[in-house]
């Protein structure tokens, strides 16, 4: 391994085997240090009990959350997302103060904002142009705390308009220009840019500086990395070499146990 980066356990998709309030201390006694949740609620605006459980599990596991998404609707039953979603904008807007809430209490600094599907009824202008004023909003909120918020590609579903690094960026540019807000900047999933064919090598020599978080996972089959082709410990140390210095977040689904799963990696760099 010839990088320097800090791993962190994305919970949504490991340590599945518990319940999702053990993970965080599965994971610490797995040698991580952080973590990063999908929004872990049913809800857009959870009950305060809740919340609080959720953020005592991380706290009392004594790691760091690092990220968190939105809310993103019924993610099982096929929604990424509100912030485009004109008939559910509010659940988004709703939630906004929710999650930066967490956020603050926990330390956390990126805020992944799923940008949604394509809907019928409505324009992809009326569509993009809510979505712009959304991230705005969003990034205003998390400018209170020092966070960011993300924009990811994602791969796997089809009515998503985001699936290459350029069609995020696009968004994100728009965001920056027409609100003045700096803090909002590309989730770079190199599993989801590799698989929508995006040429990854040359989005890290040309729009580093853009990245703002990084999540792995190997292909084909979204397990850990080894399991599949990619060079992701090439593509990472050249990242670093590009100045990006955040966390990768582990983003996949383990082919075995969770535990068992980070043979690739070397506890020390846990």
């Amino acid at each position: 391994m010839s990088h320097q980066l800090r791993y962190t356990v994305n919970c949504s998709l490991l340590f599945t085997e518990l319940p999702l309030l053990e993970r965080p201390a599965a994971a610490r006694r797995a040698g991580f240090s952080a973590v990063e949740f999908w929004w872990p609620f049913v809800e857009a605006v959870p009950p305060d009990r809740q919340v609080d459980a959720f953020v005592n599990a991380v706290t009392d596991a004594g790691v760091q959350l690092t990220g968190l998404n939105f809310f993103a609707g019924d993610m099982p039953g096929g929604d990424r997302g509100l912030v485009s979603w004109p008939k559910r904008s509010s659940e988004f807007r709703d939630n906004v103060d929710v999650t930066v809430g967490i956020g603050e209490r926990l330390g956390t600094q990126g805020f992944n904002a799923l940008y949604g599907n394509r809907v019928d009824g409505s324009s992809e202008q009326e569509q993009d142009d809510l979505a712009v004023e959304n991230l705005a909003l969003a990034a205003r909120a998390a400018a209170r705390i020092g966070a960011t918020v993300l924009v990811e590609p994602v791969s796997g579903a089809e009515r998503y308009p985001l699936k290459t690094a350029a069609d995020a960026l696009t968004v994100i540019d728009r965001v920056r220009t027409a609100y003045d807000v700096p803090n909002v900047g590309l989730l770079a999933d190199l599993y989801h840019l590799a698989v929508n064919g995006d040429d990854v090598n040359k989005v890290i020599a040309d729009s580093t500086d853009w990245v703002a978080h990084v999540q792995i996972a190997d292909a084909p089959g979204r397990n850990e990395p080894g399991t599949g082709t990619l060079p992701l410990d090439q593509q990472l140390t050249a990242l670093e070499a590009n100045r990006y210095a955040g966390w990768v977040g582990l983003e996949y689904k383990p082919s075995t146990t969770s535990d068992e799963s980070f043979g690739w990696l070397p506890f020390e760099r846990r």
